[in-house]
């Protein structure tokens, strides 16, 4: 996926701000089953939050872990919450229009 631009990120955490966490990441950490979660949710929703559990204060490396194993982009991180965007493949299924 292509990196997203500034006023791009902007726009997704507009429309992200209502939504709750869909997929939680637990002590075990990514595993293939919670990737599994996040592909199913980024094809349905393509904008999505994810709750990441921190015991060590690894946020930051696991939000990068998640972004890059579901092919994902990184919208933003607030607390343990990362925000993920995902265009859908097919054009006539997509939801939202990235200015």
């Amino acid at each position: 996926m292509q990196p997203l631009s500034g006023a791009q990120r902007k726009y997704l955490r507009g429309l992200a701000h209502h939504l709750k966490p869909v997929v939680h990441v637990g002590r075990n950490g990514v595993t293939d089953p919670v990737l599994q979660e996040i592909a199913e949710a980024l094809d349905y929703h393509e904008l999505i939050k994810v709750k990441l559990a921190d015991p060590q204060g690894r946020k930051k490396e696991l939000a990068e872990e998640v972004t890059g194993r579901s092919g994902s982009a990184w919208v933003g991180l607030v607390g343990n919450v990362v925000t993920l965007y995902r265009q859908h493949p097919d054009p006539e299924k997509r939801q939202i229009e990235v200015p």
